[in-house]
């Protein structure tokens, strides 16, 4: 009985730091944006983050530890049956869980992408959008704006599946994001690796960070020659 009421590693340090940022850019990028003038540049600068966060999330599903590998719960209809019929039992994301998380992954990421060539008719264009021509700037724009009710939609739809966990299941789903650590739950025999600390944990983290970084750089824009400027107008000197 005592293997049943332990707690367990669910996630890793790394992991969480990502969700909680995630969340606080989020948060920013909204705020900003309502406020525009000057602000947009706050706005840009969330986005950016939000790209850099999910680049990090992609390459962590792949060589962090178990339960943050994609492969470790992303599963297919017959999983995502078995989980609805309550015959699933496991630690981390649950299978029907798991299309939440590659859902806000895809529209954020999408949205941040789109915010990178964006231009507002006035004076704010995104980091890239000189590498399009104005047409492709107004047309993704309208994208980027369009996007926006879809990701409130996603978000509900995760804050209201923590809210069902918590009142209907007893079962909180908050608390592993900030300690790392949940109760072992019934029937579940096989306890996944969940290791931080050490030097494999240490590399894999600074490599992916390195990766992420690079790509903010890039999407920046900094790299970009400025236009050259206008040479005045003959005649126009007065």
């Amino acid at each position: 009985m005592a293997h049943e009421h332990r707690d367990i590693p669910v996630w890793d340090p790394a992991l969480r730091l990502f969700h909680w940022s995630l969340v606080a850019c989020v948060v920013g990028a909204v705020i900003s944006v309502k406020i525009g003038g000057n602000a947009m540049r706050w706005h840009q600068g969330f986005g950016l983050a939000v790209l850099g966060l999910i680049v990090w999330r992609l390459q962590w599903g792949f060589v962090g530890p178990q339960t943050a590998r994609f492969c470790a719960f992303v599963r297919g209809p017959r999983e995502i049956l078995t989980y609805l019929r309550g015959q699933w039992h496991g630690v981390g994301h649950n299978p029907l869980g798991a299309l939440s998380v590659l859902a806000l992954l895809g529209l954020f990421g999408l949205q941040a992408l789109l915010g990178l060539f964006t231009y507002d008719e006035i004076a704010f264009r995104g980091p890239l959008a000189r590498l399009v021509d104005p047409d492709w700037q107004i047309r993704l724009t309208h994208w980027h704006r369009a996007l926006e009710p879809l990701l409130w939609l996603i978000v509900l739809l995760h804050v209201g599946a923590i809210v069902f966990y918590a009142v209907v299941k007893k079962e909180d789903l908050v608390r592993p994001m900030v300690t790392g650590y949940r109760r072992l739950p019934p029937g579940v025999q096989d306890v996944p690796r969940v290791e931080w600390g050490n030097k494999t944990y240490a590399l894999r983290l600074a490599l992916t960070v390195a990766v992420a970084l690079a790509v903010v750089y890039l999407a920046s824009g900094v790299w970009i020659p400025a236009p050259a400027p206008v040479a005045p107008t003959p005649g126009m000197d007065w």
